[in-house]
């Protein structure tokens, strides 16, 4: 008999939308530059990614291999980074337009302390950078997500309890 196996997918749902929620009361609370909140959410990611790997090894009896344990792992992460990424979109597009607007605050700021710029320089980067942050945010969270996600995903197969049973054929290598 087959053991019950949670599929990455899911796994991955269970991992992303509490980082959803996470990030929802962040942009309420105005909250997007506290970087140890943002610590706590990779954390988060790191170890459910970790508690997949993990999970699936002890749902498959520990009859994997490492390669089969970072397969589901890094799964998990692309589900999570593809939610995560499609809801950066939403959010600073549609839901909290406002919230791009902190961002756009924040750029200027830096401009301002670089120096160098007068306003209406300042003001016409941030016009061409208004039309670029969105799908710039988007992509990067989806590549930040995956690269920090294949990494757990190592550390999770590395640590997961792994017993493979080869199968008849596995030893003629067939």
């Amino acid at each position: 008999m087959e053991p019950k196996v949670t599929t990455p997918g899911q796994k991955g749902l269970i991992i992303a939308l509490p980082l959803v929620l996470f990030t929802v009361v962040i942009t309420i609370l105005k909250m997007e530059r506290n970087q140890p909140l943002g610590l706590l959410a990779m954390a988060a990611l790191v170890g459910g990614i970790i508690w997949a790997c993990l999970s699936y090894s002890k749902q498959m009896a520990g009859n994997v291999t490492f390669g089969n344990i970072f397969s589901h792992g890094f799964k998990a992460s692309a589900i999570v980074a593809a939610v995560l990424g499609l809801w950066v979109a939403i959010s600073f597009g549609l839901i909290f337009p406002e919230a791009l607007d902190r961002v756009m605050d924040v750029q200027r700021e830096a401009m301002e302390k670089r120096g160098g710029m007068s306003d209406e320089q300042m003001d016409q980067a941030l016009r061409i950078s208004k039309k670029m942050v969105l799908p710039m945010m988007t992509i990067g969270s989806v590549i930040m997500y995956l690269i920090i996600g294949a990494i757990s995903a190592l550390i999770g197969a590395a640590v997961a309890k792994k017993n493979p049973n080869p199968q008849p054929f596995d030893q003629i290598g067939n």
